[in-house]
C-alpha cells in the first residue's frame, strides 16, 4: 500500500507537465513555436518527452508501475478477506473488562438462555456460541465485513478503470468536421473526410466504424441581446443495413445530445456561416463556390475567410497560375459601418454583407504544399505573385467588376455545423468502474467493523452474571452507542409472555 501510494503521488507529479506545457497531440503548431521560442531549453524538454507526457516512456512506466503495486496489494487482501469470511468469530477473551467498551449485570436466567436471548438480539450479526468450565457459556459476535469487500471492490475497479482507460487510449478515436448545412452530407468511411483526426495508438483510420450524416437546415434561435439560446441541426443518418437499402432517419441534433450511432457518437460543437459568391471570368465561364469562413467574434459571428478559384477553360499551366482569383475579407450577419469599415450588431443572418479584397495571380496551389482553407498564402503576396485588384463591400446580390472583365458577385450565405465524431469502446466499462468505485468507497467508509462478546456465567446464588465486551476494528466514532444500546437490552431480563 505504501509503494502505491507514492505511485499515486508520482503519477500526478508526472501529469503536470501535461497541464501546464503544451502538448504536441493536442496542438502541434504551438508546441513548435514554444520549443523555438525557448531554445535549447525547449529542446531538452523535447528530448525528455514533456511535450508528449502521457506517451512518454518515464509516465507509462510510472503508469504500469501502480498497475502492477495494485495488483500486487490486491492479491493478498483478497485471500486474507476469502479466509476471514470462512473463519468463525474469534474465542472470548478472558477478562472482558480490559475491552475498549464494557458493561456487566446479574440475570435470573440460566446462563444458555442469556445466550439464546443474546443470540436472538444480535440478528444479523455472525456469531457462535461456545462452552466454558463451571457451565458457563459464551458467545463471540462479529459484524461489518462488507466493510473489506467494499474497500476491494473501489481498488478492483480502480485497477479496472485504469485498463478500460488504457484500452480506450490504444482503441478510440476522435475527428472534427464542418459540413454545410445545405443537404451537404459525410461519412465516416476514412480520415480523409475528417479537417482533423487524433486516432489511438491501435487506430490507423481504415477501419472507421461505417455511417452517414446529411446536414439539412440548422436553426438558431436568440435572445434579444444576441445569446444563443437554441442551436438545432435538421439532419438524417444511415448506418448498418440503412447504408445498404439506402435509407436515412431523422434525427435532432443539439448541444450535449449527441447522436449515438454504431457506437459512435456525433456532437454539436458549433456553427458558422459559408458566404457565396460567383465568379464569371471573361470567357462568359462562371464558377460558384460556398465554402466556409471561420468566425472571429463569437458574439457577432463576424467571419473572416477566402474563397479561391481556378479559371475555367485554360490549358496553359503558367498561365492559370496567373490568373487565379481569392476572394478573402469579412463577412458580417448583419451588417453595421463605421465609415467603410464594416463589422456585425447581430449573430443572427439579419442584413448581411462582406468586405472583400479579391486577389488575383498565383494562389501556391498547384505547390504540393498544405494550405490553410481560410486565407491565403501570405508570402506569395509579399513576392508580388498574388495581387489585391479589387475592394469592396457588398450586400446580397452586390457584384464587382475587375479590370479584365471579370465579375465577382455575393450571392447568399449558408450556415454550417461543426460535428464531433467520438468513438471510445471501454466508456461503458469506464462508467461501470467509476460507479463500482463511487459504491466501493460508499461502502467502505460507512459500515464499521466491529465485534462483541457475551459471557454468561452462573454464580453461587443461582444467578447469571452477564459481562458484555465490545471492541472496534477502526478508530470510527459510533460504536459506543450501539454498543450501549446492545449491551442495554442483552443486560434487561426477558418478559414472559
Amino acid at each position: 500500500m505504501r509503494t502505491a501510494l507514492i505511485l499515486l503521488f508520482l503519477l500526478a507529479l508526472a501529469a503536470m507537465p501535461g497541464a501546464l506545457l503544451p502538448q504536441r497531440s493536442l496542438n502541434p503548431p504551438r508546441t513548435a513555436d514554444y520549443i523555438a521560442a525557448h531554445g535549447w531549453w525547449g529542446t531538452l524538454l523535447d528530448r525528455l518527452e514533456f511535450f508528449d507526457v502521457y506517451s512518454s516512456v518515464w509516465f507509462s512506466a510510472i503508469y504500469l508501475m501502480l498497475f502492477i503495486s495494485l495488483v500486487g496489494c490486491l492479491l493478498p487482501r483478497t485471500v486474507d478477506y476469502a479466509r476471514s469470511m470462512r473463519a468463525q468469530p474469534v474465542l472470548t477473551p478472558r477478562n472482558l473488562a480490559r475491552m475498549p467498551h464494557h458493561a456487566q449485570a446479574t440475570l435470573p436466567e440460566e446462563p444458555a438462555a442469556v445466550i439464546a436471548d443474546a443470540k436472538a438480539r444480535l440478528s444479523g450479526w455472525r456469531t457462535v456460541e461456545r462452552d466454558e468450565d463451571g457451565g458457563g457459556k459464551t458467545l463471540s459476535a462479529e459484524k461489518g465485513y462488507l466493510r473489506e469487500l467494499g474497500n476491494l471492490v473501489f481498488h478492483f475497479a480502480m485497477l479496472g478503470l485504469i485498463v478500460a482507460l488504457a484500452l480506450g487510449k490504444m482503441f478510440n478515436y476522435e475527428g472534427q468536421v464542418i459540413v454545410l448545412a445545405d443537404g451537404s452530407e459525410f461519412c465516416n468511411s476514412g480520415t480523409a473526410g475528417y479537417d482533423t483526426f487524433r486516432p489511438g495508438l491501435r487506430v490507423d483510420g481504415t477501419d472507421l466504424t461505417p455511417f452517414c450524416v446529411r446536414v439539412d437546415d440548422l436553426d438558431v434561435s436568440y435572445f434579444p441581446d444576441g445569446q444563443a439560446e437554441q442551436f438545432t441541426v435538421r439532419m438524417d443518418y444511415q448506418a448498418g443495413a440503412d447504408l445498404d437499402a439506402g435509407t436515412w432517419r431523422p434525427y435532432d441534433l443539439r448541444v450535449n445530445e449527441p447522436l449515438r450511432v454504431v457506437g459512435d457518437r456525433v456532437y454539436l460543437l458549433g456553427h458558422g456561416y459559408a458566404p457565396t459568391f460567383t465568379v464569371t471570368f471573361p470567357n462568359g465561364e462562371s464558377r460558384t463556390q460556398t465554402i466556409q469562413w471561420r468566425t472571429v467574434d463569437p458574439q457577432t459571428l463576424l467571419s473572416q475567410g477566402a474563397t479561391k478559384f481556378d479559371p475555367p477553360g485554360t490549358t496553359d499551366a503558367e498561365q492559370r497560375r496567373k490568373s487565379q482569383i481569392a476572394i478573402t475579407g469579412l463577412f458580417a450577419p448583419t451588417a453595421q459601418y463605421d465609415g467603410t469599415l464594416l463589422t456585425s450588431g447581430h449573430p443572427d443572418l439579419q442584413d448581411p454583407a462582406v468586405a472583400v479584397d479579391v486577389l488575383r495571380g498565383d494562389l501556391g496551389i498547384d505547390s504540393g504544399r498544405g494550405q490553410s482553407i481560410f486565407e491565403v498564402d501570405q508570402s506569395l503576396v509579399d513576392q508580388g505573385r498574388l495581387v489585391r485588384v479589387a475592394r469592396q463591400n457588398l450586400e446580397v446580390g452586390g457584384q464587382l467588376r475587375l479590370d479584365d472583365g471579370t465579375t465577382v458577385r455575393f450571392d447568399g450565405v449558408e450556415r454550417w455545423a461543426y460535428l464531433q465524431v467520438s468513438h471510445d469502446p471501454t466508456q461503458v466499462w469506464v462508467l461501470v468502474f467509476a460507479v463500482a468505485m463511487i459504491l466501493g468507497l460508499g461502502t467502505s467508509l460507512t459500515i464499521k467493523r466491529r465485534r462483541l462478546w457475551v459471557r454468561a456465567t452462573p454464580d453461587d446464588a443461582g444467578r447469571t452474571v452477564v459481562s458484555v465486551g465490545g471492541l472496534a476494528r477502526t478508530d470510527q466514532a459510533g460504536y459506543g452507542e450501539e454498543f450501549s444500546r446492545i449491551a442495554a437490552a442483552l443486560r434487561t431480563p426477558r418478559r414472559e409472555p
